[in-house]
């Protein structure tokens, strides 16, 4: 049989099922042509391998490029003193700790960072994950379980919508809300079985948007439900709130939200996910979350370049004053110019365009010109909505802003975008 051939029927298939055309497991993979064609005509924006990261700058295929599609919002990934805790945590401990949390991969800096994490947010405790994708399916299955119910942001993040799934999966109940809208949270939880436990689930900082949750609802709509309250702000920390402290701290409620989760791959320029909240919380989940217990535990150079992260955050506050001052002129500019531009107070900046075709296209003449952005096309984002999301790092200086605007603006105009 080649590559491409279906085999064929089994001699001892029933014969009431002998007339069905057997379906091959990896058809689908042959019929999904869509990025083939997109390379083919040139204007494919994903997995391109960046060859040198120095920030704001990168070199792709030999160029030098602007970066403005970028999560290292502090701009802390090429920062000296976070390279050489990393390069001591190597010396120390090696490279990685060949085991789970639970049994032989526990070092001394996942508690200490630990610790830290837990006493910046305020909260008891916290535990560290190997990602930030694994630590909502290691929270919301373990907690949310048969008889119980999640109740989630239609545009939550896909870690989250995979953790309700398995909790799903697991005969617990799932059910969403529509975006941001906290009348309609107020609707799902009120047909909710009063005695029933609930979970609330929201990101902090949408991903695609840039937009923050409107918590103070959240908050009262599901205490007059009796529901627990767990914000995802991998794009908030270290962006708002007090000192990068994120959404809870935004909106001065960080008694109310029950826990917070968050990753290292943004602002603390590292690999791995955590959460903060009661002791006792963290504790069931440190003996009963899988994916904590099945995986290897974060390896010490992402740990101790965490670490380092977190203590240049608390110790240079200007950063985050820079990185949203960068996203505000930012944002400011291409309104100006007459971009569609979805507002917001962080440091993702989403330009509509609409069309699928003229995204890709309006990307490539970013590229060729040297700016480097991510397109957002159907289905990750509604029809109508394709986008090209800029985002900003605290390191951006004028030159390179105003580079980016220049280069928005003659690629706008010449596409009939803008006038």
């Amino acid at each position: 049989m080649t590559s491409r051939q279906a085999p064929s029927a089994h001699a001892n298939v029933p014969a009431a099922h002998k007339t069905k055309v057997p379906v091959d497991l990896f058809q689908k993979c042959w019929s999904f042509t869509r990025a083939d064609e997109i390379i083919a005509a040139g204007f494919y924006p994903y997995f391109r391998p960046i060859e040198e990261n120095e920030g704001p700058v990168v070199r792709i295929e030999g160029r030098e490029i602007i970066m403005a599609g970028s999560n290292n919002y502090l701009g802390l990934t090429a920062d000296p003193r976070v390279k050489e805790a990393a390069i001591k945590a190597v010396q120390k401990y090696g490279t990685g700790c060949s085991g789970s949390r639970y049994l032989t991969g526990t070092l001394d800096l996942h508690v200490q960072l630990e610790q830290r994490l837990a006493e910046f947010f305020g909260k008891e405790a916290c535990l560290l994950f190997s990602t930030g994708y694994q630590t909502a399916q290691g929270i919301i299955p373990t907690l949310v379980q048969k008889g119980d119910y999640v109740v989630s942001d239609k545009d939550n993040h896909a870690c989250i919508v995979a953790g309700n799934l398995m909790a799903k999966g697991a005969f617990a109940e799932f059910v969403r809300y529509k975006h941001n809208e906290m009348d309609d949270l107020e609707r799902v939880l009120a047909k909710l079985p009063p005695e029933s436990a609930k979970l609330v689930v929201s990101d902090g900082v949408f991903s695609t948007t840039g937009t923050i949750v409107d918590l103070p609802r959240l908050v009262a709509a599901a205490r007059r439900h009796n529901a627990r309250i767990l914000i995802d702000d991998a794009h908030a920390t270290g962006v708002i709130g007090k000192g990068g402290r994120g959404t809870a701290s935004h909106f001065g409620l960080d008694k109310e939200v029950d826990m917070t989760m968050g990753t290292f791959s943004k602002t603390f320029s590292s690999l791995g996910g955590f959460v903060v909240g009661d002791r006792a919380v963290i504790n069931y989940l440190k003996h009963h979350a899988l994916a904590l217990i099945f995986s290897a535990s974060p390896t010490p150079p992402s740990v101790a370049a965490a670490l380092a992260s977190l203590e240049i955050m608390k110790q240079e506050p200007q950063r985050i004053q820079r990185l949203i001052a960068n996203a505000d002129k930012m944002r400011k500019g291409f309104v100006a110019m007459g971009f569609n531009v979805i507002d917001a107070q962080t440091a993702i900046v989403p330009v509509i365009i609409g069309d699928d075709t003229k995204t890709f296209t309006f990307w490539r003449a970013l590229f060729d010109a040297g700016v480097f952005v991510n397109a957002f096309v159907s289905p990750g984002v509604p029809p109508g909505m394709a986008m090209l999301r800029t985002s900003y790092m605290a390191t951006h200086e004028d030159v390179h802003l105003n580079r980016i605007l220049e280069v928005f603006g003659d690629i706008g105009k010449r596409l009939g975008i803008i006038n």
